[in-house]
């Protein structure tokens, strides 16, 4: 009876710990519980940055609209109007706008862009990004160093904005600039500039180390 004892106690002891295989089973479930955490981590970082840009974007695209509030549509003085074989004078940029507080007019702002490093306003562009005042947002324009040369960088925003005028019963129809309609019966007609304005603005980020700048939010509305 001794015996038997002996043995199944011994038996017993045996069967204690884990083995080889369900250790091998415990380390690659928490591994894997490790990876999904560091994965969860990483999306929400992700998110939290993609939100932030988004959030600045919008308020550098309202910033524009608060811009153009007061702006007629066309220039108070020269106005817009269509001469000989159709061609149109007042649209855009007049000579000597050289800064957002020489831009009088909303059809000054078509086709501009207020970029954070190398404006060349023969390309129509001007330092930004700018607020509500025409003044450049130095904050948004960031400062690092490349590097392969070394040398130091900018990166940011850029806003670009486009004017359009629109069909005063539709909105959704853009039109030429060169676009009026003559008097028919009871209709008077409309000239040139008699049109409503659709202004578009879209905010890009562009980061150190991204080749182009990345369209985040645009942002359009009307100016009967």
């Amino acid at each position: 009876m001794d015996t038997k004892a002996r043995k199944v106690k011994r038996a017993s002891r045996s069967r204690g710990g884990f083995t080889l295989l369900e250790t091998m089973l415990t380390l690659v479930i928490i591994s894997i519980g490790v990876a999904a955490v560091f994965d969860s981590y990483s999306a929400f970082t992700t998110a939290n940055e993609w939100s932030s840009r988004t959030a600045t974007a919008e308020l550098l695209a309202n910033e524009i609209r608060e811009f153009t509030r007061d702006l007629p549509r066309h220039d108070p003085v020269t106005g817009l109007s269509l001469g000989a074989g159709g061609i149109v004078y007042g649209w855009g940029r007049e000579p000597g706008e050289i800064n957002p507080s020489d831009l009088d007019d909303i059809d000054d702002l078509d086709g501009l862009q207020f970029v954070f490093s190398g404006a060349d306003l023969a390309n129509d562009e001007m330092p930004g990004p700018i607020d509500a005042g025409g003044n450049v947002i130095n904050q948004y324009v960031l400062n690092g160093t490349d590097r392969a040369s070394g040398d130091n960088v900018q990166f940011g925003w850029v806003q670009t904005i486009s004017v359009t005028k629109v069909n005063p019963f539709d909105y959704a129809e853009e039109l030429d600039v060169t676009f009026s309609e003559d008097p028919d019966g009871d209709f008077r007609g409309r000239r040139v500039d008699q049109y409503p304005l659709k202004i578009t603005v879209t905010v890009a980020y562009q980061g150190l180390y991204d080749a182009e700048p990345m369209n985040i939010a645009t942002l359009s509305w009307i100016v009967p």
